[in-house]
C-alpha cells in the first residue's frame, strides 16, 4: 500500500525522536540507579568503619570495645534501613550475627574480603548490599566481619521509576507521531498548492505559471524550477508548431509547381520540346522535395541515439575534406593552417563531416563562382578551431540571430528568398551542440561570412 509523503515524514521524525527519548530515559534510569547505589554504599562504608573499631576476634573469641553499642535497638529490631552484621571465621563459619538477620546468613566470599567490594544479594526474602571486612589481631587474620544494608527501598524506587518511564514512553510516542503528522501536513501545504496549480496547466495554457511563495526557501526554488521548465516547454511547443507550419508550407510549394506543370501538359497536345521542358520542371520540384525530406530526416535523427566519438586529427581531416569538396564542386577551396603539430580531438567523424559539408555548401551557394572559399585550422587561447570563410553576399546583422532557425532564408536585394531548404544551419547547430562544438558567426553585407567551429 502506498504511504503518503506526510506519513513518511511523520514516521521518520517520530522514529528518530523515539530513539532520542529512549536514550534519555535510559540515561535517567542509569543515573538514578548509580546515585542510589552510591548513596547506600557510602552509608554502608560509614557503618563498617564504625563497627570495625568496636569488634575484634582474639584467638577465635569475639570481643567488643563497647558492648552496650552492640546491643542497641538498631541491631535487635527491624528498622526502616536496618544494618545486618555477621562475624565469621577464616572458613566462613558463622560465629555471631545481629538478631535482625533471624535464621538467615550473609554471603561469605574470601576473595571479596581482600578487595573491599560491595555487591547485591538475597538474604532470605530481603535484598541487601554487602561488604566483607577482614578482622586482624596482632598482625594475624582471625576472621571476617560481613556488613549489609537493606536495598529494598532503593529497589522499590528504581522499579517505580522504570515502570513510570515504560508507561510514559508509548504515550510520548503517540503524542509525537500525531504532532509530527500535523506539522508535516502543514509543511507540505505549499507543495500541495503547487501540485494543484500544475495539474491545471495543459498544452492550451502553457503560458500560466505557478506563484512563487515567500520566503526564498527550497519550496520557492522548486517553484522557480517548475516555472523555468514550463517556459522551456512553451518555447519548444512554439518551435514545434512553427516548424510544422514551415515544413508544410515548404513541401506544398514544389507540389503546387509540379501539379501546375502537369495540368498544363494535359490541357492540349504539346511538342516534344515542351513536354521535355515541363517534365524537367516536375523533376526539379521532385528533387527539391527529396532534398528537403532528406534534410528533415537528418534533423530528426540528430540526438536520437548515443553518438560514438573517435579521436580525429583535425588538420588532416579538414585538409582532405577541402580537397575532396573542391573536386566535387569545381570551386576553388583554399586550405590553410599555422599549426605545426597535429591536433587530436574526440568527435563523431560523420557529424563533423556533415557540419563542414553544410557550411561549404552554403559558402558555395552564397558566393560568386570566381571567388575562393577558405578553410582554415588554427588555435586561439588554447582552443583549436576550423574556420570556413567565403567572399559572398554576407548577411545583415539582424539576420545573424535567426540563421539557425529551421526554414529561415534571408531575403535578397530583389525581395526574393534564396533558393534552398533553410535546414542546413539548423542541422549544423544541433550537431555542434551534440558534439560539444561552439559555433561563432561573423558576417558583413556584401563582404562575406565566416563560421568558426571551436572545439
Amino acid at each position: 500500500m502506498s504511504i503518503s509523503y506526510k506519513e513518511r515524514i511523520a514516521r521518520r521524525l517520530t522514529l528518530v525522536t523515539a530513539l532520542i527519548v529512549l536514550l534519555v530515559f535510559a540515561i535517567i534510569y542509569l543515573v538514578v540507579d548509580y546515585t542510589v547505589i552510591q548513596s547506600i554504599d557510602r552509608e554502608l562504608k560509614l557503618e563498617t568503619d564504625k563497627h570495625l573499631g568496636q569488634i575484634f576476634l582474639v584467638e577465635g573469641e569475639i570481643r567488643f570495645a563497647h558492648k552496650d553499642e552492640w546491643q542497641e535497638m538498631e541491631h535487635s529490631q527491624i528498622q526502616l534501613n536496618p544494618i545486618f552484621i555477621e562475624i565469621v571465621d577464616m572458613q566462613g563459619n558463622s560465629m555471631d550475627r545481629s538478631p535482625n538477620l533471624g535464621e538467615n546468613h550473609l554471603s561469605f566470599s574470601p576473595d571479596r574480603g581482600e578487595k573491599h567490594e560491595i555487591w547485591t544479594l538475597k538474604t532470605g526474602s530481603r535484598e541487601v548490599r554487602q561488604m566483607q571486612i577482614p578482622l586482624n589481631h596482632s598482625g594475624k587474620r582471625e576472621g571476617y566481619m560481613l556488613v549489609a544494608k537493606s536495598f529494598e527501598d532503593a529497589r522499590e524506587l528504581l522499579t517505580n521509576l522504570r515502570n513510570i518511564l515504560l508507561l510514559l514512553y508509548p504515550g510520548i510516542l503517540i503524542s509525537l507521531f500525531l504532532s509530527m503528522r500535523f506539522l508535516a501536513g502543514k509543511s507540505i501545504q505549499p507543495i500541495q498548492k503547487i501540485i494543484q496549480k500544475t495539474n491545471l496547466i495543459s498544452q492550451s495554457n502553457l503560458n500560466e505559471r505557478v506563484p512563487v511563495a515567500e520566503p526564498n526557501d527550497e519550496i520557492a526554488q522548486l517553484t522557480r524550477s517548475i516555472n523555468e521548465l514550463l517556459s522551456r516547454l512553451e518555447q519548444a511547443l512554439t518551435r514545434e508548431k512553427q516548424f510544422t507550419s514551415d515544413a508544410s508550407h515548404e513541401l506544398r510549394t514544389p507540389l503546387a509547381v509540379m501539379r501546375g506543370t502537369l495540368e498544363v501538359l494535359i490541357r492540349k497536345p504539346r511538342t516534344s520540346e515542351e513536354y521535355v521542358e515541363k517534365v524537367k520542371m516536375a523533376l526539379g520540384s521532385i528533387d527539391r522535395m527529396s532534398e528537403m525530406i532528406d534534410q528533415l530526416l537528418s534533423l530528426a535523427r540528430v540526438g536520437k541515439g548515443k553518438m560514438s566519438k573517435d579521436e580525429v586529427e583535425l588538420i588532416s581531416f579538414a585538409k582532405n575534406f577541402a580537397q575532396e569538396s573542391e573536386k566535387e564542386s569545381g570551386r576553388g577551396i583554399v586550405f590553410e593552417t599555422n599549426l605545426s603539430k597535429p591536433i587530436f580531438r574526440l568527435v563523431n567523424e560523420k557529424s563533423l563531416q556533415m557540419i563542414l559539408n553544410n557550411l561549404l555548401q552554403n559558402a558555395i551557394k552564397y558566393s560568386g563562382s570566381s571567388t575562393k572559399i577558405l578553410m582554415q585550422v588554427g588555435s586561439h587561447e588554447g582552443a583549436p578551431f576550423i574556420l570556413v570563410r567565403d567572399e559572398g553576399k554576407g548577411m545583415a546583422s539582424e539576420s545573424l540571430a535567426k540563421i539557425f532557425d529551421p526554414f529561415y532564408r534571408e531575403i535578397d536585394e530583389t525581395g526574393a528568398s534564396v533558393q534552398g531548404t533553410g535546414l542546413g544551419l539548423a542541422i549544423v547547430e544541433k550537431l555542434a551542440l551534440e558534439s560539444d562544438i561552439q559555433v561563432e558567426v561573423e558576417s558583413e553585407k556584401g563582404k562575406g561570412s565566416s563560421f568558426r567551429l571551436i572545439f
